[in-house]
């Protein structure tokens, strides 16, 4: 059997490696290290493809974030929503922007934000949501949408673990996620279903005149060299980059189908186990694009299930171990541990497996195998 590993990025590359390597040698024979042709190319694929008006290509997921809230002129002390059980960059650039982060609790299904939650925490104060896609799963954006509707606020997609994925409104209508909200942000960390081989992110809208500030602000505020129209940041997506990304853009869907369908002979496996909830999701939609496949263990030892798989060398994780609102940089005096009961129940219970497009039967069979042996 291959080596199990969280993440195959090797055998990917080895699929698309003559195509890649044209793409980097044509950055080194043209010298357009920086905002080259590639960069521009894959900005124009990956609008055609999401159904975006404008792709703003920058330097990392985090910077996208950042930037997209900066291009809303939101102002120290407006209140921002967002999930406690997240990655802490989310929370991170509402704190760096000397905005006010909420943070609240999750759904205990889809572990996305918790709709009655947003809610009950709107104040005057509150300017913008951040629903994250978790794991690669939409969140409610129809609800998210309709509650920004009402009171005027701004819905920012953290887009970052589920590129690809689609999301059907209750009237019918087929969308990418990213491309619902004001605008996103996206991360091509490696691991990424669109994953480059390095750092990178993008800020998706359809609003023509936020792309033009966001475009400014990624260039240091300037539309023309030297003259500083807004105040910016230093935010590119290099031309290699963006030419790992347009080699892998074609493959995109093919790969979250494989992650899909790895996905479902998990949950075949798993089945019936008292022990075991998988995570849910429609087969005959593209709902859920597995940038983690992660499981809920009850009434058994998840720490202890995670060391025997690290012994029998099966790589796997915690996504996430502390819930936002308990770590110290973001710990506030306005959070009380009864408004979080599902985060508090999911950082004690969740275990991601390994998920990537180069899964195979034998390495799954074992995983399963595994995990049932101790859990029996």
């Amino acid at each position: 059997m291959k080596k199990i590993q969280m993440v195959d990025l090797k055998s990917q590359y080895e699929k698309i490696k003559t195509t890649v390597d044209a793409s980097i040698q044509e950055v080194l024979d043209t010298n357009t290290y920086i905002n080259g042709p590639l960069v521009h190319q894959f900005q124009k694929n990956l609008e055609e493809y999401l159904g975006a008006k404008h792709v703003i290509p920058c330097a990392n997921g985090t910077d996208a974030l950042q930037i997209a809230m900066m291009g809303l002129d939101l102002k120290p002390g407006d209140e921002v929503i967002t999930a406690d059980f997240t990655f802490a960059a989310t929370v991170e650039v509402i704190a760096l922007l000397q905005l006010t982060p909420v943070l609240v609790d999750v759904d205990v299904v889809n572990m996305n934000i918790d709709i009655e939650a947003i809610k009950k925490a709107i104040t005057p104060k509150t300017k913008a949501i951040v629903p994250v896609h978790l794991f690669g799963r939409a969140a409610n954006m129809d609800a998210i949408m309709e509650i920004a509707a009402e009171h005027n606020l701004y819905v920012i997609e953290d887009n970052a673990q589920a590129i690809g994925a689609d999301y059907i409104s209750k009237s019918g209508i087929k969308s990418k996620v990213g491309v619902i909200g004001h605008v996103a942000a996206t991360s091509f960390f490696p691991s990424k279903n669109l994953g480059c081989y390095g750092d990178g992110g993008a800020i998706f809208t359809n609003d023509d005149k936020l792309a033009h500030i966001i475009r400014g602000i990624v260039n240091h505020g300037m539309y023309e060299r030297y003259h500083h129209d807004v105040v910016g940041v230093n935010s590119r997506l290099d031309s290699i980059q963006a030419g790992v990304l347009n080699a892998k853009l074609p493959l995109l869907d093919e790969y979250n189908k494989a992650r899909r369908r790895a996905a479902t002979k998990y949950n075949a496996a798993f089945a019936g186990n008292a022990h075991v909830i998988t995570p849910e999701f429609d087969a005959n939609e593209n709902d859920h694009v597995f940038h983690q496949y992660v499981l809920r263990i009850v009434d058994a030892d998840r720490n202890a299930l995670m060391q025997h798989l690290l012994d029998k060398g099966i790589p796997c994780a915690i996504y996430y171990p502390i819930p936002l609102h308990s770590q110290k940089a973001y710990v506030n005096v306005r959070y009380k541990e009864e408004q979080f009961p599902v985060t508090n129940q999911l950082v004690k219970e969740v275990i991601a497996l390994p998920m990537h497009t180069e899964l195979d039967d034998e390495q799954i069979k074992f995983i399963t195998d595994s995990v049932l042996g101790f859990l029996k």
